[in-house]
This record gives structure tokens, C-alpha cells and sequence, in this order.
């Protein structure tokens, strides 16, 4: 037996708990099952809740996580983030620009014809004020 078989079946087994039934929703997922077949990204509620980050921000920092987590590294070009987001690559530049500034990625420029290399941040690193 899988571990994942293993994982569903205890899903499973909670969702039809008796005590779940006791939990008044006020949501619906309809059409999903146990583990959606395209997956999850798992987003940080620090970086969802924080207020100094803009929308499109946190699109962009959700974007590489996905990548990273789930293709094993980073690669995706901003042009490709770009069209996942329906933004353009413009607006992704400068989204990747300001989580730089703000702390939350590292940009290595590794040469002219050289894809970029990226660290996210966990901890976020703030740049020293003058």
C-alpha cells in the first residue's frame, strides 16, 4: 500500500467524521476530489497577510513557490508566469523587483544570456534604511 493511498483514505476517514458533521460550512468545493489531480501550493499566511505586499506580489511569490515545490526548481521564465497570471511580463518584472526590495527573494544575475537565479525567503531579509 502507497503512502498516498494511505493519505487519502485518512482524509477520507475525517471528512466523514461524525464531528465534522456537527461544523456549520460556509463553503462549497464542488467538482474537487480528495487531492485535486492538478495539486496545491502551500502559501505562507505570513506572506497572504502581510500588508506591505500588493497583490500581484504575492501572485508572483505563489508562482515560484509552485514551480520550485512542484517541479523540483525554479525555472519558470516571466513570460510564462506572466501568461499563468494573465499579467503581463512587464508587470511580473516589476512584481519581481519589488519582492527583491522588500526582502522576501535574492536575484543572482548570472550573465548576459543567462537565466536568473532566485531565492525565496522563508525569513524575510530586510534591506537596511539609510
Amino acid at each position: 500500500m502507497n503512502g498516498l493511498y494511505r493519505y487519502n483514505d485518512y482524509v477520507k476517514h475525517i471528512s466523514e467524521s461524525p464531528r465534522m458533521e456537527q461544523i456549520e460550512r460556509n463553503i462549497q468545493l464542488d467538482g474537487f476530489d480528495h487531492i485535486t489531480a492538478a495539486g496545491f501550493t502551500m502559501y505562507p499566511n505570513a506572506i497572504q497577510n502581510d500588508p506591505n505586499l500588493d497583490l500581484g506580489e504575492k501572485a508572483v511569490y505563489a508562482q515560484f513557490l509552485q514551480y520550485a515545490w512542484h517541479h523540483n526548481y525554479c525555472f519558470p521564465s516571466q513570460e510564462l508566469v506572466a501568461t499563468n497570471l494573465g499579467i503581463t511580463r512587464k508587470s511580473v518584472n516589476k512584481f519581481v523587483a519589488d519582492l527583491a526590495r522588500k526582502g522576501y527573494l535574492t536575484i543572482e544575475r548570472r550573465g548576459l544570456g543567462k537565466t536568473n537565479y532566485y531565492t525565496l525567503h522563508a525569513t524575510i531579509k530586510r534591506k537596511n534604511r539609510p
